[in-house]
């Protein structure tokens, strides 16, 4: 590629829509294809979910420029990062990204403070969207700038990992399953940082994981890749919740809620969220929050059941029963239970019920019913 056509492309050569990601590959390599036309919101979080060989790594080695596919185009909020049919390929050290893998590579000579000035000095001072400070609070890192890498847990390794390379004031973040290497309890570390990530900043993020529990909680977007192409890609709370795809026949199926702070009883510990266009209300186990505040909740198809009247729930110990109309009923892979979607008005929730209580209750499509969801089973 020439000079000047590689001066164009970080001239932000502009495509027809400068609020997306337009990926669209193919890359045969020893046997596997990947072939993907994708296109993806320009901002938030995307997840890239699918099981070992489905394609996510070869994908993010297309976006960072690591992999050359035989065809294919990439366009990052405006910007032409790759077209085939024009002969344009930047490459990985001209696309102004950040890449973080499963084990954060620091530099084990230099302090937590140098690391994160040599992510900080990659980029000319005028260009920096990011400093030093904001990434340090950000990630909850300030106490850690003068310790060496070899002193850190895992997960304030992976917290430094990630700050250095948003210090590359990144227009695309890619995470390639951050949280894999670390244990139950250093995930739970991390998880809120990156929260805070998506809150907080206005760069986009494509996120590999293989832990639906991940992208329940961080994910706007979805896409679930099986044998090197796309099974799905849409909003998060709709693609977790169809049940022509597989994820919502897993054992930990589960679906998002989106929700507003309505209210806190500090004597039970009791968080009150409103779900949107809708009358009814969600009870949380969780800390005060301030009211007005969004919140997302992951429920679990297997913490919700079903019941017909509402004079059924008078004595019940469940505190969430949420009006619903039965959608549709997937067989699971056992036999003796049922996966019904359910629509709470304008909300989609699973549930997972045994065969023999679907026809108990004469439970069909386009019935209404009411979910119950224990408040302690769910997480925010």
């Amino acid at each position: 590629m020439s000079e000047l056509t590689s001066s164009l492309t970080l001239d932000r050569a502009r495509s027809t829509s400068t609020e997306a990601i337009e990926a669209r590959f193919l890359v045969e390599h020893g046997g596997f294809t990947l072939d993907l036309d994708l296109t993806l919101p320009g901002r938030g979080v995307t997840a890239i979910f699918g099981h070992s060989g489905s394609g996510k790594t070869t994908l993010l080695r297309c976006l960072a420029g690591l992999a050359r596919p035989r065809v294919g185009r990439l366009v990052v909020n405006g910007e032409i990062w790759l077209d085939t049919e024009r002969n344009i390929f930047l490459p990985t050290h001209k696309r102004p990204l950040g890449y973080v893998f499963q084990e954060a590579s620091l530099f084990p000579h230099l302090s937590v403070k140098k690391n994160l000035r040599f992510g900080l000095e990659r980029v000319r001072a005028a260009e920096r969207r990011v400093d030093l400070a904001q990434a340090a609070e950000l990630l909850g890192i300030g106490h850690l700038l003068e310790r060496a890498p070899a002193g850190l847990s895992g997960g304030e390794r992976q917290r430094v990992g990630i700050a250095r390379a948003l210090l590359t004031s990144p227009r695309l973040l890619l995470l390639d399953e951050p949280l894999a290497s670390l244990d139950q309890k250093r995930k739970l570390e991390i998880l809120p940082y990156l929260e805070r990530l998506h809150d907080e900043l206005d760069i986009p993020v494509l996120y590999v994981s293989h832990a639906p529990e991940e992208v329940a909680r961080l994910a706007d977007h979805l896409v679930l890749l099986e044998g090197g192409r796309a099974l799905a890609s849409g909003p998060i709370a709709d693609t977790l919740a169809r049940l022509d795809l597989p994820l919502a026949l897993a054992d930990d199926a589960s679906v998002v809620l989106e929700g507003i702070v309505d209210g806190y009883d500090s004597r039970y510990g009791l968080l009150t969220l409103a779900l949107p266009g809708s009358s009814a209300k969600l009870t949380v186990v969780h800390a005060s929050s301030p009211a007005g505040r969004a919140m997302r909740v992951t429920v679990k198809a297997r913490d919700v059941s079903l019941i017909t009247g509402a004079h059924e729930q008078d004595r019940s110990s469940v505190l969430n029963v949420l009006p619903a109309t039965v959608i549709g009923i997937a067989d699971d892979a056992n036999p003796s239970q049922a996966v019904v979607r359910l629509d709470v008005d304008g909300s989609p929730l699973l549930a997972r019920v045994t065969r023999y209580s679907l026809d108990r209750l004469g439970i069909v499509e386009g019935m209404r019913v009411w979910a119950q969801v224990k408040a302690v089973s769910l997480l925010a």
